[in-house]
């Protein structure tokens, strides 16, 4: 996800608290909604299929409740074709299932209301009528009864009904387009690999839409405003090049398409597993969007089917997908391409930091729209591109593809990351992990260099203050406007590096590749 919030300063709370009960377990969902031009209620139909793993236990999903104006009332539950045992207060909805020998049963939840999120029923920028679904990170409560956490992902099916003008996309593959004789079309798509609640969505308006490729067999499909045909092809088209790399370097798709909608949405763009929307002024006919497609498209991987188990894990995803499309933008545009990218990203990181000194993982966020930060989106990346540097180019792709194929269509949190690229390599990368993922900071350098009888002196301390960084730092020695590159290993507070040279250096540069996260202090 591409964000152009303003990140807030983390309380000290505690961790991911959503109440997990892995004894249940959604298998898929199937949403009957029924939409119209005559007001904002939706009506609604859920029919949910759950597998108990060892007892019958309680189903509980979230779902808002009704509060004045906003939120859902439910006017049945039923357990097959017989009313549940449920009850529903303070956005819960508890379901006891009856007495029977079957682990698997089918519930269907029946409701309507307004939903003040989630669901942003609105007019797009040129007026028209919209319906989008906007869900990350946990709103899809607003308007489909759910496990609403990323833990238990499941298949989804929409059915949606709307007035016959408009045309209809969402997460999965096309299977239905009917006309109801009525004024109004029913619509339906069905994603048959496991999502989570997060990555779902609806996109209902007046479209323009086009097949821009099929790549390895996935279709990619650009859905925008007809006011913006023409300028909405041209700047989605890219992202036929963008899949290709990712599937050609990391492992499969998962998704049954690759759709990129102009929508409305509160973010830059939202990484909707095979329907990514994208903000409504991204379609300006410039072609100025290909890094944020790239950061959507790499979260198809990361974040969707690769999904964190918690949410104090979401770099996993958000770090994942920023440093994945700094790899595409290198691939494409070279090695000073991801020089500039980093050396941005870098400058927001310490900036950052002065105001917010806390790790990564933080453990002590418990609300999950303040995991995202510089922290798990730059950060994140910036670790991604040194342990790359650490490993190797080969080992590094080697290890993602591993962990990928290992968590495709699953849960990870950053150990099962860690053991992966462990794995892979043969390297004890724990130090590396606790360092840079679960320690706040980074290095402070202050450092000076002279030459003296054929001999370059640098005098190297690390100024922060906790404790010393243990990490590898190339010297760049440029003489005759040449670079030479000399590494070594820091891991002490204060440390002299000499090395022997003919001739008085030009200028003597640290980290001239970008490898290292660390700020240089005067």
């Amino acid at each position: 996800m591409a964000t152009c919030l303003l990140f807030a300063i983390v309380e000290m709370a505690a961790q991911d608290l959503y109440p997990k009960n892995e004894a249940v377990d959604v298998q898929d969902y199937i949403f009957n909604l029924t939409l119209n031009d005559e007001n904002n209620v939706i009506i609604g139909e859920a029919q949910i299929n759950v597998a108990f793993k060892d007892k019958v236990d309680t189903l509980v999903l979230d779902l808002i409740g009704k509060s004045q104006k906003y939120g859902m009332e439910i006017t049945t539950v039923l357990e097959g074709d017989k009313v549940a045992n449920y009850s529903f207060s303070k956005n819960k909805i508890h379901i006891l299932p009856s007495e029977s020998k079957e682990n698997t049963r089918t519930f269907k939840v029946f409701y309507e209301g307004i939903p003040e999120r989630g669901l942003v029923i609105s007019t797009t920028k040129f007026g028209q009528r919209s319906f989008f679904g906007d869900n990350w990170p946990n709103l899809a409560r607003h308007w489909l009864p759910s496990v609403d956490h990323p833990y238990d992902k499941a298949t989804i099916e929409f059915r949606i009904t709307a007035p016959e003008d408009y045309d209809v996309v969402a997460t999965g593959e096309k299977l239905e387009e009917s006309n109801l004789g009525n004024g109004f079309k029913l619509t339906t798509y069905k994603e048959p690999a496991p999502v989570a609640m997060k990555v779902v969505t609806i996109g209902v308006t007046k479209f323009a839409s086009k097949l821009l490729d099929v790549v390895h067999g996935i279709p990619v499909t650009a859905w925008v405003y007809p006011e913006n045909r023409l300028e909405g092809f041209s700047d989605y088209n890219v992202a036929s090049k963008v899949l290709d790399y990712f599937i050609e370097n990391i492992g499969p798709y998962s998704y049954a398409k690759l759709a990129n909608m102009q929508a409305k949405t509160q973010w830059g763009g939202l990484e909707n597993a095979g329907t990514i929307a994208y903000f409504e002024n991204s379609v300006t006919g410039k072609n100025t969007v290909e890094a944020l497609i790239a950061h959507e498209i790499a979260h198809q991987w990361f974040g969707n089917s690769a999904t964190e188990a918690s949410w104090n894990h979401v770099w996993l995803s958000e770090g994942f997908a920023t440093y994945f499309s700094i790899l595409y933008l290198e691939h494409v545009y070279g090695d000073e391409k991801r020089k500039d990218e980093l050396a941005l990203d870098r400058k927001q990181i310490i900036d950052y930091y002065k105001q917010n000194p806390s790790p990564i993982v933080d453990l002590t966020i418990k609300d999950p729209m303040r995991v995202l930060s510089i922290n798990s989106y730059q950060k994140g990346g910036w670790v991604l591109n040194m342990l790359r540097h650490k490993l190797g180019d080969d080992l590094f792709w080697k290890g993602i593809r591993h962990y990928y194929g290992t968590f495709r269509n699953s849960n990870a949190l950053t150990d099962d990351f860690r053991k992966a690229m462990e794995e892979v390599s043969g390297e004890q990368l724990e130090p590396f992990f606790q360092q840079w993922l679960f320690t706040k900071g980074h290095p402070e350098i202050k450092w000076d260099w002279s030459y003296e009888k054929g001999k370059v002196r640098i005098d190297l301390e690390q100024i922060q203050k906790h404790h010393p960084f243990d990490f590898p730092l190339e010297i760049g020695i440029v003489q005759d406007d040449e670079l030479k590159i000399m590494k070594v290993t820091v891991n002490k507070k204060s440390e002299v590096f000499e090395f022997a040279l003919e001739a008085r250096p030009d200028n003597i540069v640290l980290d001239p590749n970008y490898w290292l996260l660390f700020e240089e202090k005067i």
